[in-house]
């Protein structure tokens, strides 16, 4: 049985590995773009639709503004039970964006997932294919220490939650390495999307 819809590609990449950058790009190629982490900030945003739930769940946490980011952070760093609790609010109204987005772009030849914890959270079981995005060690490091309130321990602390780079290059289908310049990223980038369109 043939697989109508459009190709689902899953995107991830470790932190500071220039995920956001291939997005970008694949955005840039035509593809349409459903982005987990922005879907997250637009429902815990102004007015967001989970405010109510999380507030209720997690008091004082949340603002005119939305989720008050420090104060819910700090009310499960650490601490798992706390976390189910919050993910068991996001990921389905996450889930049900997912689907809607879907739905607009039945047509589309292909669309991209952008998950971070695509393998971490099973989401790679709702994909045709996985692009990593992937930068040597001392590379990411470097971007990663060089943002706005990063530290090397709170850098070390989120590699530990995250699969380790080589085992997400390792399932991977495709691997696009940004540990070259933007130009040879990009080249890279189009000619995989060439050969997905041909494949598809």
């Amino acid at each position: 049985m043939s697989k109508t819809g459009p190709l689902i590609i899953g995107l991830t990449g470790s932190i500071a590995m220039g995920k956001s950058t291939v997005a970008a790009m694949l955005v840039e190629e035509g593809i349409p773009l459903f982005d987990a982490d922005a879907e997250v900030y637009r429902l815990q945003g102004p007015k967001g639709a989970l405010l109510p739930a999380i507030e209720t769940a997690f008091p004082g946490t949340t603002g005119p503004e939305g989720v008050l980011r420090q104060k819910l952070g700090a009310a499960v760093f650490g601490n798992p039970d706390q976390l189910k609790i919050l993910e068991a609010i996001v990921h389905p109204a996450v889930a049900e964006a997912r689907r809607q987005f879907l739905a607009e772009h039945d047509d589309a030849p292909m669309v991209v997932f952008d998950i971070p914890l695509l393998f971490e959270k099973g989401g790679y079981q709702g994909v045709d294919t996985i692009i990593v995005v992937s930068a040597p060690a001392p590379v990411q490091r470097a971007r990663a220490l060089a943002r706005e309130g990063m530290t090397a321990e709170k850098f070390d602390h989120i590699l530990t939650l995250q699969t380790p780079d080589a085992e997400k290059c390792a399932r991977a289908d495709h691997v696009i390495d940004t540990g070259t310049s933007l130009a040879e990223t990009r080249a890279q980038v189009r000619a995989l999307v060439k050969n997905l369109q041909q494949s598809h």
